[in-house]
């Protein structure tokens, strides 16, 4: 099992923390991607950029890229000069867009919110062939990008019925987060399902799990469990699927997602303890 764990949104310390969860063992670092979120965010390119800049071993993922916002050709120039900039370490988690930070920034670009699913597929469909620098047809003339670079893994975020058919379709691993271990386990099932039906392997699965542990005082977890269901998460579920306590509380949980089909596990710290965070979340990869 691998075990990354995410970028904060915004702030000075980011180079630091990317240098201190690489130091640790960790195997990834993750950063969201919003133009107009409900809190602060840097930009994800720009700040997977300085990550790579300043490490040298650790994975660098989107969690998750909204492809349909950009130009698909742009899109691939930056995923392409992501992957030189950093040797071939990044994990590009895509996805459509939810409704939790409404249609601001979908507006802002004049794109139609209620067109990003079927945009989204067909960024996907040119965007490993934009990456490679292979010949794309774009709007009646073929787009040929240089440098081209390696295709990296392709994670489809999302826990529904259409993230499921895109994950089968397109993805390398599906990436679903605060979801419950009977939830990854039906859409592995599902997923197989879906695969066989597209005639490609079954996508691995990357979790996303939010964490607190150690001490930790309990309006902290209802903070965040408010933040939860401000995304549309019952407050049953963002209270089941919370991951606190000890390393070895920590690895038990981890455990069960791996065995419900999880292949990697996403740690998202809600606390301002993130790099004692990195700390605990290392330790209990050590000790699944």
């Amino acid at each position: 099992m691998d075990v990354g764990i995410t970028l904060p949104g915004f702030g000075h310390d980011i180079i630091a923390f990317a240098q201190h969860a690489e130091g640790v063992g960790l195997e990834s670092l993750w950063h969201g991607d919003h133009l107009i979120p409900l809190n602060p965010f840097l930009d994800s390119t720009l700040v997977l950029a300085t990550a790579a800049a300043v490490t040298s071993r650790i994975k660098l993922g989107f969690g998750v890229m909204v492809v349909a916002l950009r130009p698909p050709a742009w899109t691939a120039k930056q995923v392409a000069t992501l992957q030189h900039l950093s040797g071939d370490r990044v994990l590009l988690g895509v996805g459509s867009g939810g409704d939790a930070h409404g249609e601001a920034a979908w507006r802002a670009v004049d794109v139609p919110f209620a067109q990003r699913g079927k945009r989204t597929d067909a960024v996907l469909d040119v965007l490993p062939g934009l990456v490679r620098g292979t010949p794309v047809g774009l709007h009646g003339a073929q787009v040929v990008l240089s440098p081209g670079a390696t295709m990296p893994p392709l994670l489809v975020g999302g826990g529904g019925a259409a993230a499921l058919r895109r994950a089968a379709r397109y993805g390398d691993h599906w990436y679903p987060a605060f979801v419950p271990r009977a939830a990854i386990a039906a859409g592995v099932a599902r997923l197989t399902e879906l695969a066989d039906e597209f005639g490609r392997p079954r996508p691995g699965v990357t979790v996303g799990v939010s964490v607190a542990l150690g001490d930790v005082p309990a309006a902290a977890i209802d903070r965040r469990v408010k933040g939860m269901t401000d995304y549309g998460v019952s407050e049953e579920a963002a209270r089941e699927v919370i991951v606190t306590g000890s390393p070895a509380r920590a690895a038990e949980r981890f455990a069960a997602l791996v065995e419900a089909g999880a292949d990697r596990i996403v740690a998202m710290p809600f606390t301002e303890d993130r790099f004692r965070q990195a700390e605990l979340v290392a330790a209990a990869t050590v000790a699944v």
